[in-house]
Formats: C-alpha cells, structure tokens, sequence
C-alpha cells in the first residue's frame, strides 16, 4: 500500500520546487494569436511544494506605483487588475495538473479546480489553461517556467 502521498502524486513529484513566469501567450481555440494574458513583460512565480500544496504569483509588466497613502480609487481597481495571486492544493496526474484553490485575489476562483496541461521541457515546464472566456473571447493561454536552482 502506497503512503496518501503517492496517491496524490506527490512522490518525487517533478513539479516540486520553485519556478520563474518566462513568457506568457494566449491565442483562440482555432489558435490565432491575441493580446498577451498579462501585458508584455510579465513577472511570476509558482511554487509546488512536496506536500501538496502551490502557491502563483503573476504580475503583469509595467505596473504603475500607487501614489502617496495608497493610491486613488481607480490606482488601485488597476493594481488589483494587474496582478494574480491564488494558493492551494494541486495534484499532479498524467500530462495535467489541477490546482485546487483555497484563497485567491480573484474570489471566484476559491474551492475551483483550476485544470493545465504541463509538458516538460528540460529545466522548463510549459501550462496550458483549457479553451477559457477571457474579456470576452474563448482563450488558450500558455505560460512558460523555469525552475530556479536552490538558493535563487
């Protein structure tokens, strides 16, 4: 009998560790490039620890600072629009990922089951959102990571 660990996939887990947002691109179902998910120079982290649980972090490029005593109304409504922050439980099975998330800066992502395909690329890996409406449009984004050495 295997340990709940080895039942969630957990076990020499390839995707344990801490990883850098290299590109992020997004394109219809029929695959026509659109604009960039999170402007042009993205900034992210994702961290897949050995007990199961993930922590993302995305900023999109060129944030703008608040100004002095944090920021007027719309600063902010374009700060919290700008950046992407969710932790929870994830499971890793086959070429898919599911994130199980228990608290996000977007609310309604809270006890959702966010689904990537992952493809393994070296020290890189590639996630893939399935067909998903964003600003009204059926999206497939595609983010590229690079896992970060100990101690970077």
């Amino acid at each position: 009998m295997g340990t709940a660990a080895d039942a969630l996939g957990h076990s020499n887990d390839k995707l344990v560790g801490t990883w850098k947002l290299l590109s992020a691109s997004s394109a219809t179902s029929t695959g026509e490039p659109i604009e960039t998910p999170y402007g042009p120079n993205p900034v992210g982290f994702l961290t897949y620890a050995g007990d199961g649980r993930v922590t993302a972090l995305i900023s999109y490029g060129g944030r703008k600072s608040l100004s002095f005593g944090g920021g007027t109304q719309e600063e902010q409504a374009e700060a919290f629009k700008t950046f992407l922050a969710y932790a929870g439980r994830y499971a890793l099975s086959g070429d898919k990922v599911t994130h199980y998330i228990e608290l996000s800066s977007i609310q309604n992502y809270v006890n959702k089951e966010l689904v990537r395909s992952v493809k393994f690329q070296g020290d890189r890996i590639i996630l893939t959102t399935p067909p998903t409406p964003v600003n009204g449009k059926i999206q497939i984004v595609e983010l590229i990571w690079q896992r970060l050495p100990a101690g970077d």
